[in-house]
């Protein structure tokens, strides 16, 4: 393919629609992998639009597989969370192109509430922008089937999720100050930072260990990082990230990875904590500590 290859230009896109119908990378990757073997065998010349075809390719391939890991995630030990989107370098071509937009680990976590379709339609309207005739054709759906699943959506959204417009700067300060803290066990810093109704949400798989509800209140979280510097002390390091376009930090036990942790903030204190602690949803990011 040559850099003037459709599917060469929309791929930050398309990837960026299957991420967030399925928030596993490898699974979205396979979406475009599927999408680009049938790309190769149109002809281009015989369609009207090449992005109308290709997004309504990877949403469709999206909603199949989303329908077959729903069983999965229904049995899933604990809480599911997405696979984090790790960047080192906040710069980076990658992260202007498919951290462009709404992704965060929050908003990733209550779009789990949607089916498959109401989540693509919601998707395809409120992140991507596209027109009620574009995704009642990408859906296969009238336009009123789908103007109603994207109120419908919009609705649950709004009802499961707590935004505040931080600025990014601002969201990284608090976050410096909060790794600081931690690193240092400093106690009464910690639980300074945290909201009076922070939780925290653990997603360790069944594989290592993590909290079957979410842990409520300053006090109790200020405990699991306090005890955690307590045991280990120097061995724990926390490294800044951008994780799925949004400054987190990243934990690291005896130099190999043992988290990524996203934060929501209201700009003054952090109101919930997002700590990805399974293995296999690590895998994209530096095993070992970075220098």
């Amino acid at each position: 393919m040559t850099t003037t290859d459709p599917f060469t230009t929309l791929r930050p896109r398309l990837f960026g629609i299957a991420y967030r119908m399925l928030g596993v990378r490898a699974d979205a990757e396979d979406v475009l992998q599927d999408a680009w073997l049938r790309w190769s065998r149109t002809d281009a010349s015989t369609l009207q639009s090449a992005e109308a075809w290709l997004v309504t390719i990877v949403t469709r391939l999206s909603i199949d597989r989303l329908r077959a890991a729903k069983a999965e995630r229904e049995a899933y030990v604990g809480w599911w969370l997405p696979e984090p989107l790790v960047e080192l370098d906040a710069h980076t071509p990658e992260s202007a192109a498919e951290l462009a937009g709404e992704l965060s680990v929050a908003f990733m976590y209550v779009l789990e509430r949607l089916g498959p379709e109401e989540r693509a339609a919601f998707l395809l309207r409120q992140v991507f922008d596209y027109d009620y005739p574009e995704i009642a054709a990408q859906l296969g759906k009238t336009e009123a089937s789908c103007r109603q699943m994207v109120h419908r959506a919009s609705e649950r959204v709004q009802q499961a999720r707590t935004r505040f417009e931080v600025p990014q700067a601002v969201h990284h300060q608090l976050l410096q100050r909060f790794m600081k803290a931690a690193q240092s066990g400093d106690r009464q810093a910690i639980e300074a930072l945290l909201s009076e109704d922070a939780q925290l949400i653990g997603d360790g798989g069944g594989v290592v260990p993590s909290f079957p509800k979410p842990l409520v209140g300053p006090f109790r979280i200020t405990n699991l990082y306090w005890a955690l510097f307590r045991r280990l002390g120097a061995q724990v390091v926390y490294r800044m990230a951008l994780i799925n376009g949004e400054p987190g930090l990243l934990r690291y036990v005896d130099g190999r990875i043992e988290s990524a942790q996203a934060f929501v903030t209201d700009g003054e204190r952090i109101v919930a904590i997002y700590a990805v602690r399974n293995p296999d949803k690590l895998a994209g990011i530096p095993a070992t500590l970075p220098l």
